[in-house]
């Protein structure tokens, strides 16, 4: 029974998204922190370090099409719940691998990455196509935002917690902890979140300002046909899109900073800087709380700007520009000594990060309304396949030359060719209508 007074379930339905999304980016951190004691037992070289922390991505990456098609066919509720549930399982089971002998437990832990990249492969296009369904136009800058913090959120808040369960008990308990945490969010996602229409809290007034809106509500409506879209006509239509392959490569060099942040900054800190592992999570959350900061400011400032009367082109260009500028500030780190100037830098360097990366919010801007979900996975497999790479080039830069200053010379030439892909070779950003010939049929 719809309620008469007008709600504001959408809060809520992004709320659930920043929370999955930090326990999803949580997941990832996990290893970074228990990197340090990992590496020891192990007994890993920069390089082996750097393919596990990249065989997340593997899959993750690859997984990308079909977990959009996923969701497209049997919505992003039941799919995005069982995501959770399967990489809260691989965490449990990666914290039994450290009883294994060294070179066992390596490739048991390897293998668990893999698997876990998979289950989480639906979790941002699921984001992205949520919103899309939940958000008018000039709200979804802002809503994109949020749950995009949530990979800096994940920094301040995992990274201490386990640095601190790392120091009092070791690197198994805190994947035990990720593991457990992830089963009880399951338990509040399948309660909290429904489709549109389908919400038993939701008002008809709400829903009709998210329609009026341009929202797509009835994306994940209970009585619309769901259809097929991992077809390779809707792959190829979508990459022969100027527009969209811009917006790809934009992400794939944005993914690269966000990839050095979640794997090697921790190990940078304590290696580079010689930090201890227990300051190693309580510093590793500053710049990161910046990031938060400037992940929700970006699409503020980008929803304001298209309030007041700027073109859609203008106002998620102008913030991803800026970001990426000051994103590049982290280079200053290869001449300063002092650990205060070093955090300086990068706290502003994660900031800019996160005022730029409205990649979510464009595809949910650009998408085609049949595509959406198909649409995120493909945009999502090309941003990730900067985390298989970003962590093996930075781990080879490390190994052969003893030193992170290329790395951070890598890590922000990301950050200039993201001004590239988005400034000449994306173009006006609007949403693409796909042609009638690529409308699948619906499943039966």
């Amino acid at each position: 029974m719809q309620r008469q007074a007008t709600t504001h379930v959408r809060y809520l339905i992004v709320l659930m998204l920043f929370i999955a999304s930090t326990f999803s980016y949580g997941d990832r951190v996990v290893l970074s922190i228990a990197a340090v004691s990992l590496t020891h037992d192990l007994h890993l070289d920069p390089l082996r370090l750097g393919y596990l922390f990249s065989g997340f991505a593997w899959v993750y990456a690859g997984a990308q099409l079909p977990a959009g098609g996923l969701l497209d066919r049997f919505g992003s509720k039941t799919v995005y719940g069982i995501s959770i549930l399967c990489w809260s399982a691989c965490a449990l089971l990666a914290g039994l691998s450290g009883y294994l002998p060294a070179m066992a437990a390596f490739y048991v832990l390897f293998g668990l990455r893999l698997l876990s990249g998979l289950a989480q492969a639906p979790v941002f296009p699921g984001n992205g196509r949520i919103v899309a369904a939940w958000f008018p136009t000039a709200e979804r800058g802002t809503a994109s935002a949020i749950f995009n913090s949530s990979q800096y959120f994940a920094l301040v808040f995992f990274a201490p917690l386990m640095g601190w369960i790392a120091h009092l008990w070791g690197w198994k308990e805190c994947f035990w902890f990720a593991g457990v945490a992830g089963l009880v969010l399951s338990v509040f996602w399948f309660r909290l979140v429904y489709g549109v229409r389908s919400h038993p809290r939701i008002s008809q007034s709400e829903i009709d300002e998210i329609e009026r809106g341009g929202g797509l509500a009835t994306l994940d409506s209970s009585n619309r046909p769901r259809a097929n879209t991992l077809t390779w006509s809707a792959i190829r239509w979508l990459l022969s899109k100027r527009m969209l392959v811009g917006i790809y490569l934009g992400q794939y060099c944005i993914t690269t900073l966000t990839w050095f942040f979640l794997t090697w900054f921790p190990v940078y800190l304590n290696r580079a800087r010689h930090i201890s592992i227990v300051k190693v999570g309580f510093l590793a959350a500053l710049p990161a709380l910046c990031g938060c900061f400037g992940g929700v400011l970006g699409g503020v400032v980008s929803d304001r700007l298209l309030r007041s009367g700027h073109t859609l082109t203008f106002a998620r260009k102008v913030p991803i520009v800026a970001g990426m500028l000051l994103a590049m500030s982290m280079v200053a780190c290869n001449y300063v000594s002092t650990r205060s100037a070093v955090m300086l830098f990068m706290s502003l360097a994660f900031l800019g990060k996160g005022f730029g990366a409205l990649g979510w919010t464009v595809v949910s801007d650009t998408s085609p309304k049949d595509l959406v979900g198909i649409n995120g996975g493909l945009f999502n497999l090309i941003g990730n396949l900067a985390g298989i790479t970003t962590p093996i080039v930075i781990g080879y830069i490390v190994k052969t030359t003893g030193s992170f200053h290329g790395a951070l010379v890598f890590v922000a030439a990301a950050a200039l060719m993201a001004i590239v892909a988005y400034v000449p070779i994306v173009g006006e950003i609007k949403r693409i209508e796909s042609p009638a010939v690529l409308a699948p049929e619906p499943s039966r």
